[in-house]
């Protein structure tokens, strides 16, 4: 997760020629040429290796592009029953939902949704086990595998106290009784290594309790459509996995979907000066990219250049701490100048809140190949009052 605490590269492509004027700000943009490229991707991983590859519609739920999606993927996977439910209305193919605690007033309407369902701990999968199993749905349980690879620890489901999955050092066999399949997703932004890693270290633990499984979900967080991946390794340790031990694999990439493959375009609004030039605009990091305080990050401006003039970049919002970051541009900025930040696609459109009433970015669909565009949804007053 170190990437996360420096500018994430991006990747200018395609959004060099779109025009930031042809959409309201703020606005997503999305490439679904270059999303395309990413499918295609996760798709020859799943052919090659016969992984089953879920979207995680957690990191990425446009569902303007689920039909495009359900082209090439085997299904979606849920982190509860909203999610559940656009899986199952808008994609197609398979639903795997795990939530770190259910509500027993959804388990029917989860279950009519999904194909597997997956517990966070063994008193969850007791407490709905026999519902589950009535409805037909596959039984999962999520697994800490106490083997850490991440770096910041509000990111790591394996830090000490980590109340995500059940310490595999826990596992029993009565916990295991009747499971189709065991469940860990540990990595956040990697590649290959770190997996490899972790099942090197998880696989004794679980060497006993294998044969009687179905299947394995080794999670999200492969960064499997960036460019240094080592695919070839996957692909061969997915099958290896699969002929040892006759499990199918389940791969959940959200990121890997729309990895640099959309922008956040915004305006300059005013440019005060305290101690440096400030640049307030209509993106807020709040509001809009709330990674940029949570990680915390940079998000990677289009075409900044190495020399300048600097700005501080902050939102509209009252939130002294709604400051995007320091950015150059090659000559002085003007109010009411166009913008965007790089490798919006993913987390920043679906973590988007209204504080202090701030509008929602617009969202927009682009084909960078035939340059048409669509104005997918343009949110209003209505969008904000609903919510209260």
């Amino acid at each position: 997760m170190s990437d996360m605490m420096e500018t994430q590269a991006g990747d200018a492509g395609a959004f060099r020629a779109f025009d930031l004027a042809r959409v309201p700000t703020p606005c997503f943009v999305v490439d679904e040429v270059a999303v395309e490229r990413n499918l295609r991707i996760l798709r020859d991983v799943s052919d090659r290796s016969g992984a089953h590859v879920l979207a995680a519609l957690k990191a990425f739920s446009m569902y303007a592009l689920a039909p495009l999606v359900g082209r090439y993927l085997s299904g979606t996977c849920a982190s509860g029953i909203y999610e559940a439910r656009l899986g199952r209305e808008e994609y197609g193919g398979e639903v795997a939902t795990f939530c770190a605690g259910y509500k027993a007033q959804d388990m029917d309407e989860i279950l009519s949704l999904s194909d597997h369902v997956i517990f966070n701990s063994p008193s969850q999968k007791d407490r709905f086990f026999a519902q589950a199993r009535a409805a037909g749905v596959q039984i999962g349980l999520r697994i800490n595998p106490e083997h850490s690879e991440g770096e910041i620890p509000k990111y790591d489901p394996c830090a000490p106290c980590s109340r995500l999955g059940t310490p595999v050092s826990q596992l029993t066999p009565a916990m295991v009784d009747g499971l189709d399949g065991l469940h860990m997703h540990t990595l956040c932004e990697q590649g290959f290594e770190p997996l490899a890693r972790t099942w090197a270290a998880v696989e004794p633990h679980l060497a006993p309790y294998l044969p009687g499984l179905k299947w394995l979900n080794f999670g999200g967080g492969h960064h499997i459509t960036r460019a240094d991946y080592d695919r070839e390794a996957l692909i061969a340790f997915i099958r290896d996995i699969r002929a040892r031990h006759d499990v199918e694999i389940y791969l959940e990439p959200g990121e890997a979907v729309a990895l640099d493959a959309g922008i956040l375009v915004g305006e300059v609004l005013d440019l005060p000066m305290n101690g440096m030039p400030l640049a307030i605009t209509d993106i807020s990091a709040t509001c809009h990219m709330p990674d940029v305080i949570e990680a915390p990050y940079r998000p990677a401006l289009l075409d900044e250049p190495d020399q300048g003039e600097t700005y501080r970049l902050g939102g509209p919002s009252c939130l002294a701490g709604d400051v995007i970051g320091d950015y150059t541009w090659s000559s002085p900025l003007q109010i009411g100048q166009r913008f965007a930040f790089l490798d919006q696609a993913h987390y920043s459109m679906v973590k988007t809140n209204t504080f202090n009433g701030v509008p929602l970015p617009a969202i927009a669909l682009w084909n960078s190949e035939t340059d048409a565009l669509t104005l997918v949804r343009d949110f209003g007053y209505d969008d904000f009052k609903g919510r209260l």
